[in-house]
C-alpha cells in the first residue's frame, strides 16, 4: 500500500469547511427543456376523437372517453382521449400520430399527488398548470408518420376523355392501392358519414393485407352496387376522413372500386357463397334504380321471393339513364347488377307499372312492395319560349346518348343549372362535338355538383357564365334560339342561408344558340300508383312521406331512394333499400 492511499481519505476533510452547493428547491429549479416531454395537453376545439392516439399507444394509456360539452357530429365522435400516466412511457408517439395536431406536450414534469387516481386525466378538459404553456413536445411540420397527399389517380387527358365516351378515372394499381391503404388510420370517423355505414376501415384493412376476398365480402355485407359507388358515389366519407384535416383524405370511393375492379364476376358466387332459404312470402319491386336493387337484393337474402318491375329495357334507373359512360361505363354497372340477378331476383324488363301492369294487381299479387322510381320529371324554367323546338331536357340528352341515339344539338349550346345532371348534359354534348356554355343563376361556389365535376368539365372546354338569372327565349330570324339572361348579384340571406341572385336592372344579356338544354332539378312521376293509393299515400314538399324503415301511411307499401329522401344520391338510395328491406322483414314477421 502507498503513502498516498493512507492519506486520501483526509483530503476529503478540507470539503467539510467549503461552502455547499445545495439546490434548496431541485425539482422546481430545473424546469425541463424547450422540447421535453412533459405531461400532455389537447387543444379540443382541434381535436375531432379520432382515436388514432388510442390505437398506437403500445402501453394501452389512452381511453376515449366522452366529455361534457362536446357533441358528436359526423366530424367529430364526442370522445377525447384519456391518459393514464400510471401506464404512460412518455415515447410521444401519440403526438406524432395526431391527424389534427390537437395533442401537444408541456416540458412539465413535476407532479406530485398523494391520490394515484389524479393522474388519470383528460388533457384539456381537466385544466392543468402547462395546458396554456408554450415550451414542449410537438411533432415538427415537416416530420409525418403518414404521409398527408393521396396516392395519384390516373386520369385520361381531357383531349382524349372529350373525343370519346372512355372513363375518365383509371382505376388504382395493386401498388398504389396498396400504398393509398396504408394512410389509413383506422379511426372510422367515415363509418358514420356513409349513407349505407359501410364498414371502410376493414375492407381499406383487406387491401393492406392483399386479401380482395375478404375485402370483397365486406363490401357486400353493406353494399349490393360496389362497383357503381367506386365511381360515382358521392363520398360524403372523404369529407370527415381525419387525414383531411391537415392533409388529403383517404381515396375511400377508389379503394372500393379496386377491390371489384379486381375480382372476376364469375368468382362473386364462390367467394359471397350466398345462399338463402324462401320463407314463402313475396315482394315486388318497382324501380331497377340503386334502391330498387339494393332492397331486392337485402330481401333475397332474408328469404324473400322477389320480382322488380322496370320500365325501361335495361336495369339501373338513373345510373344507366342518367349517368355518361365515362363516369359510369356500362359494362361495370352489369357487373353489379348481373351478380344480383344469379340469386334468383326475377326482373321484368320493359314492364311499365300503371301501363303495362296496373299497380292495384300488384298489390293483390304480393305480400309488400317498395318503389324506388326516381326522379325522372324535369323541372321547368318557368319563362317564356322554353316550348320551343330546341329546349331539350338534360336527362332526355343523357337518357338518348345511353340508348346508342346521336341527339342533334348543333354546334352552339347552352346549358342551364348547376347540378351533377347539368354538369353531365354539358360534358356530354362536349362529346358530341359542340361547343357548351353553362349559365348559373348564383355563385360557382353555391354550385350542387361535385367540386371535380366542374373542374373536369373546365377542363374539357365547358364555359360558365355565373350569376346569371334566365329571362327568356325566342326564335331569331336565322332559326337559332335566343337566350336572354339577367345580371345578378347576390344578395344576403344571413347566417347559414344561401345568398339570393337578385336581378341588376337593365343588365340584360343575350346568348344565340343552336340548343337550350335546361337541368334545374327533376321532380317525381307517380302516375304508375292506381288512385286509390296515391290518395293513401301521405307526401311532404313533394316527397313521399316514410318512416325511418321506409314504410309509407300504407303499411304493406314501401319506398326509397331520390322519391323519398333530399341528398338525391346512389349511395342514400341503397341505404333506402337496405332499411326499407328490413322494415318489410319486420313488418311480414309481425
Amino acid at each position: 500500500m502507498s503513502l498516498r492511499d493512507i492519506i486520501s481519505p483526509f483530503y476529503v476533510w478540507k470539503r467539510a469547511f467549503s461552502k455547499p452547493f445545495t439546490t434548496k428547491k431541485p425539482l422546481s429549479d430545473r424546469p425541463g427543456a424547450p422540447r421535453y416531454r412533459g405531461f400532455h395537453k389537447n387543444d379540443l376545439n382541434k381535436c375531432i376523437g379520432c382515436g388514432t392516439c388510442e390505437t398506437i399507444c403500445q402501453n394501452e394509456a389512452i381511453d376515449l372517453v366522452p366529455v361534457p360539452g362536446i357533441e358528436t357530429t359526423l366530424e367529430d365522435s364526442g370522445l377525447r382521449p384519456r391518459i393514464d400516466y400510471g401506464r404512460c412511457c412518455w415515447c410521444a408517439l401519440c403526438v406524432d400520430i395526431c391527424t389534427t395536431d390537437s395533442l401537444t406536450m408541456s416540458n412539465e414534469y413535476v407532479w406530485i399527488d398523494a391520490d394515484a387516481d389524479v393522474f388519470r386525466f383528460v388533457p384539456g378538459y381537466d385544466e392543468k398548470e402547462w395546458q396554456h404553456q408554450d415550451r414542449g413536445y410537438r411533432r415538427s411540420e415537416e416530420y409525418r408518420l403518414l404521409h398527408p397527399q393521396r396516392t395519384d389517380m390516373k386520369m385520361l387527358d381531357p383531349v382524349t376523355g372529350v373525343g370519346s365516351f372512355l372513363e375518365i378515372v383509371q382505376g388504382y394499381s395493386r401498388e398504389q392501392a396498396i400504398r393509398e391503404a396504408m394512410r389509413c388510420v383506422d379511426c372510422g370517423i367515415c363509418v358514420a358519414s356513409c349513407p349505407a355505414h359501410m364498414d371502410i376501415p376493414d375492407y381499406i384493412r383487406a387491401i393492406r393485407n392483399d386479401d380482395l376476398e375478404e375485402g370483397l365480402r365486406l363490401l357486400y355485407q353493406t353494399n349490393p352496387l360496389p362497383g357503381v359507388c367506386g365511381r360515382i358515389c358521392t363520398h360524403r366519407c372523404e369529407e370527415v376522413c381525419s387525414l383531411g384535416v391537415k392533409g388529403e383524405p383517404i381515396a375511400i370511393r377508389w379503394l372500393k372500386r379496386y377491390i371489384v375492379d379486381q375480382v372476376e364476376s364469375s368468382s362473386f358466387r364462390d367467394i359471397l357463397q350466398q345462399e338463402f332459404v324462401p320463407n314463402g312470402k313475396k315482394v315486388a319491386v318497382i324501380g331497377a334504380g340503386p334502391g330498387g336493387l339494393s332492397a331486392a337484393y337485402y330481401l333475397n337474402r332474408m328469404g324473400y321471393s322477389v320480382t322488380i318491375y322496370e320500365k325501361y329495357p335495361l336495369p339501373g334507373g338513373m345510373l344507366r339513364y342518367g349517368v355518361p359512360e365515362y363516369r359510369l361505363p356500362y359494362d361495370q354497372l352489369d357487373k353489379d347488377i348481373s351478380y344480383l340477378l344469379t340469386l334468383g331476383i326475377i326482373l321484368e324488363r320493359d314492364k311499365q307499372v300503371g301501363k303495362d301492369i296496373g299497380f292495384q294487381d300488384i298489390y293483390q299479387q304480393y305480400d309488400a312492395i317498395f318503389f324506388s322510381t326516381g326522379l325522372s320529371v324535369s323541372y321547368k324554367l318557368e319563362i317564356p319560349g322554353e316550348e320551343l323546338p330546341g329546349v331539350i331536357p338534360g336527362l332526355q340528352i343523357l337518357a338518348e346518348v345511353t340508348q346508342g341515339l346521336k341527339p342533334v344539338i348543333g354546334r352552339q349550346v347552352a346549358v342551364i343549372g348547376g347540378g351533377n345532371v347539368a354538369m353531365d348534359a354539358a360534358r356530354t354534348c362536349r362529346r358530341l362535338g359542340a361547343d357548351v356554355t353553362v349559365v348559373y343563376r348564383r355563385r360557382e361556389e353555391d354550385m350542387p355538383a361535385d367540386r371535380e365535376e366542374i373542374e373536369e368539365a373546365k377542363s374539357e372546354g365547358v364555359k360558365f357564365i355565373i350569376q346569371a338569372i334566365p329571362v327568356k327565349i325566342s326564335r331569331s330570324s336565322a332559326g337559332k334560339l335566343e337566350f336572354f339572361w339577367n345580371e345578378a348579384t347576390m344578395v344576403s340571406q344571413g347566417e347559414g342561408q344561401r345568398p339570393r341572385p337578385e336581378a341588376i336592372p337593365g343588365a340584360v344579356r343575350q346568348l344565340e344558340v343552336d340548343t337550350l338544354i335546361p337541368a334545374i332539378g327533376q321532380g317525381s312521376d307517380l302516375a304508375f300508383l292506381s288512385e286509390d293509393r296515391q290518395n293513401q299515400i301521405e307526401f311532404r314538399k313533394y316527397k313521399v312521406k316514410v318512416d325511418y324503415l321506409g314504410q309509407t301511411s300504407d303499411p304493406r307499401i314501401f319506398a326509397g331512394g331520390d322519391i323519398v329522401n333530399p341528398t338525391a344520391d346512389a349511395i342514400s338510395a341503397i341505404a333506402d333499400g337496405y332499411r326499407a328491406a328490413s322494415g318489410i322483414d319486420k313488418f311480414l314477421r309481425k
